[in-house]
């Protein structure tokens, strides 16, 4: 017995001595996964020595004697601290995340080789002026220096997958890597692509006078067009039949598989079911003159709402270099900028220089039109033209799958681009006869003229907001509403952007998809700048953009009908008119404020619901007197928010079907016309005894679900234990068993239709009313004394997951607390010198 105890206690010995050393191990890799923030580095690539510091706030300061080293700078930061997420931008855009994904992320790969963003890149680059060509080209010389000496562990998204930057060819990131990046934001940010479809799904089960009741047009207005979508779609024959069965899913049940393989597979599908469509990617921006302030100077406010992610999409940083010169003798002005970039660009995005601060939000009109393409009946390498049947153009592309052999995928051209509907065969093929028509898409941010990045760098150079538009004049895609103001007292607001025009006789004006053997759904050519939406803020005093329609009535052209519904401007227009005087202070409560308009618009229709279930009468109970106010710590939120969700699925599911509701709910906004079927009443929508049946039926199954989940003491429900702000980690935090690890979720109040947006897609099947979408940045400028500017963002500096400052901006981001956003900081935290 004593031996067996020995023996016993060596064992225990043994393994809390192993457990050490793994712990040691892995607390070693840590730390040499961090950056070094002090003292020197060699970099090699730069001409002169480059200060890099970090203030008490963490923004990053790079002061250079050229701009050129400045810019390499940025790369090498952005490789110190985002090393992964350049990695998997690039191999996103690429086309290559199956290369260390497996088959799981086919659908991606197959969609980015179909729209041809690395080619569309090149063709964009090779463009530019030589001094933006020259910028890029010191930005993605700073990530190779990086990793050609690197002094720091690669992250363990490497080691995880089995990864290395570069991939096959070693090439961290090039210049035209940038490009790409800034057209992954349009593809994010500006297209109707994914409604385009909805609408023609949905035209196979409703009447169109029905679907526009399900997807209004914008509120008070007829839709943009008059053409009966079912008669039109069922006349061309577009329909899948029985008999046409739609094609296999690309990825087998093996390679689906369970667990990180599947959660991966979703994660793409999703990622790809999603584009086209910016319901929630939408954002806050707004400025008022001196008339409209305490000191007499402009304050301005941005909030971009885009999809949250760890680590975040921006890093800040404050670049600093006297002018220079390009190689081809072209005059390059100082830069002393600081605000958020994005690691891919060299540039300040959204910031201010000494004398200007700007802020966008996306002014989403419709860039992207859908084609069905009509196949040669005997020919399928032909389609129907104006001019009679012509052949596709075609590219083949290969591509690497880890553990599998190599896919060989088809990319089909015409006329007005790629064919989409062969990327998406499952989503597709459910709908279509993809025998006898495709799709093709036409998007504008494709064009070889998309001199984007140049408007980037140009505003970084601004002394005024004259200059400022002046650089900005340049700028393609996605179309921003742009508002601006300088020290030296001017606002000013414009959108930015490439926007077709639509011939007279094109009846669907880019809401449905079009014909495409028809020419009178041909573009004719672009809106002026000098004609796109602005204001000079004379008329108020102040100008505000929240993803509105931003036109004023008797605007000649056509921009979309797809804008966000009005909440949120009708909101911030009612704070900014509740007082005549604004400082930095009412700005900063307007940015954090939860009242959901929308909210109150469903709330009568909730509180008259007859119900019979007790826990129900207590919900209707909590509910009366209900401000709108979208807490965390309240109940009302997460009650009504469900009970919508609830409702909208027993009205909509019998009319369209599970399989369409499921391809189109939570992406695009089901409240509008969910608002309209209860205030009409509406016997089509909801039979046989009427919407306040269904909705009293849909108050007890809310209740239900939640004390399933929460208990059965209503007043204990809250809503951030259901609305955490979720910034998701790409890809592993998809991966059930490290989420915890990689994903940081923090609860949060608000929702859509709030200032301070809180998005959710109720048709997720895990976490369904996290937030999502969310406002990704947070700054205040204020124009009498810059150096009082603030920021905050959802997560941290560091991209490194093992980094205290991974996420150590998360609490103060969800109460409200910001950071100072100085050129000239108290004091510098880290001092580090990049020595050539």
């Amino acid at each position: 017995m004593g031996r067996l105890q020995r023996i016993g206690a060596g064992a225990v010995v043994a393994l809390v001595a192993a457990l050490l050393l793994a712990g040691s191990v892995a607390a070693v890799y840590a730390l040499r996964s961090f950056p070094q923030l002090d003292g020197a580095l060699r970099a090699a690539g730069l001409q002169h020595a480059v200060a890099v510091r970090r203030d008490e706030a963490d923004v990053t300061h790079i002061e250079a004697q050229t701009p050129w080293d400045a810019w390499f700078a940025m790369g090498y930061v952005h490789a110190q601290e985002r090393t992964w997420q350049l990695e998997f931008n690039r191999r996103l855009m690429h086309g290559e995340l199956s290369e260390i994904l497996g088959p799981a992320t086919l659908d991606t790969d197959k969609l980015m080789r179909t729209l041809d963003i690395m080619g569309a890149a090149r063709r964009q680059y090779a463009a530019l002026p030589a001094f933006a060509r020259e910028a890029l080209q010191a930005y993605s010389r700073g990530i190779q220096s990086f990793h050609a000496a690197r002094t720091q562990a690669l992250p363990p998204e490497f080691l995880l997958l089995g990864a290395r930057p570069g991939g096959a060819q070693g090439v961290a990131w090039a210049p035209e890597d940038s490009v790409a990046w800034a057209l992954m934001m349009a593809l994010d940010l500006g297209g109707n692509w994914g409604n385009e479809f909805a609408r023609l799904s949905l035209a196979a089960t409703l009447p169109t006078e029905r679907l526009w009741q399900l997807m209004p047009p914008y509120l008070g207005e007829a839709p943009a067009t008059a053409v009966d979508l079912q008669a039109l779609y069922r006349s061309l024959g577009v329909y899948r039949t029985p008999q046409a069965a739609a094609p296999a899913p690309q990825a087998d049940a093996e390679s689906a598989g369970e667990g990180a393989a599947q959660a991966l597979q979703a994660w793409s599908q999703d990622f790809v079911a999603g584009l086209g469509t910016p319901g929630g990617r939408g954002s806050n921006n707004w400025v008022l003159d001196g008339t409209r302030t305490a000191s007499g100077r402009p304050l301005l406010a941005n909030d971009p709402h885009l999809g949250l992610g760890a680590p975040a999409l921006w890093y800040f940083a404050h670049l600093k270099a006297p002018q220079g010169r390009a190689s081809d003798g072209t005059p390059v002005a100082a830069i002393d900028v600081i605000g958020a970039t994005l690691p891919g660009l060299p540039f300040v995005v959204l910031g201010r220089t000494a004398e200007v601060a700007w802020g966008f939000t996306n002014t989403a009109p419709d860039v992207q039109d859908l084609y069905i393409e009509a196949i040669h009946p005997d020919d399928p390498t032909r389609y129907r033209t104006p001019e009679g049947w012509q052949g596709f153009e075609q590219r083949e592309h290969v591509i690497r799958v880890k553990g599998r052999p190599d896919v060989r995928h088809t990319v089909r051209s015409t006329r007005h681009g790629p064919v989409i509907s062969d990327a998406q065969p499952a989503l597709h093929g459910s709908v279509l006869d993809l025998r006898r028509h495709v799709i093709a898409l036409r998007w504008s941010a494709l064009d070889a003229d998309n001199y984007t990045v140049l408007a980037g760098l140009l505003s970084n150079q601004a002394r005024s907001v004259e200059e400022l538009f002046a650089g900005m004049a340049h700028y393609h895609s996605p179309m921003q509403s742009v508002v601006a103001a300088d020290v030296h007292g001017a606002i000013r607001f414009q959108a930015f952007g490439r926007v077709p025009l639509r011939a007279a006789g094109n009846d669907l004006r880019g809401v449905a998809p079009a014909p495409g053997w028809e020419a009178r759904y041909d573009w004719q050519g672009w809106l002026p700048l000098a004609q796109t939406p602005q204001d000079d803020g004379g008329a108020r005093g102040w100008i505000a953009t929240a993803n509105q329609r931003i036109t004023a009535p008797g605007y000649p052209h056509f921009l979309t009908q797809d804008w966000a519904l009005p909440y949120r401007y009708q909101r911030i227009e009612q704070q900014l008119e509740a007082r005549r005087l604004h400082d930095l202070p009412s700005l900063r409560a307007l940015q954090g404020d939860t009242v959901s308009p929308a909210a109150l618009r469903l709330l009568p229709h909730l509180l008259a619901a007859p119900v019979s279930q007790p826990l129900a009468r207590q919900a209707q109970a909590l509910l009366r007197g209900f401000d709108g106010d979208m807490r965390a710590d309240r109940a009302a939120p997460l009650i009504l928010s469900v009970w919508a969700d609830e409702l909208t699925r027993a009205l909509v599911v019998p009319r369209v079907g599970e399989e369409r509701f499921a391809a189109t709910y939570g992406r695009r906004d089901f409240r509008s016309g969910l608002e309209g079927m209860l205030e009409r009443g509406d016997t089509w929508w909801c039979p046989p005894h009427g919407c306040a049946a269904h909705a009293g039926a849909a108050l007890e199954r809310t209740v239900q679900r939640l004390a399933a989940r929460y208990g059965n003491q209503p007043e204990r429900w809250t809503w951030g234990a259901a609305h955490p702000a979720l910034s998701v980690h790409k890809p592993l935090g998809s991966v059930p068993v490290l989420s915890r690890w990689f994903n940081v979720g923090v609860p949060s109040g608000g929702d859509a239709y709030s200032v301070n947006v809180g998005q959710y897609n109720a048709a997720q099947p895990v976490e369904p009313f996290a937030s999502r979408h969310a406002p990704s940045l947070r700054a205040l400028y204020d124009l009498q004394d810059p150096e009082r500017s603030l920021f905050i963002y959802q997560t941290g500096q560091s991209g490194l997951v093992f980094s205290p400052r991974y996420a150590d901006m998360a609490q103060a981001w969800a109460g409200g607390g910001y950071r100072a956003l100085q050129r000239q900081p108290r004091r510098y935290v880290h001092q580090l010198q990049l020595r050539p």
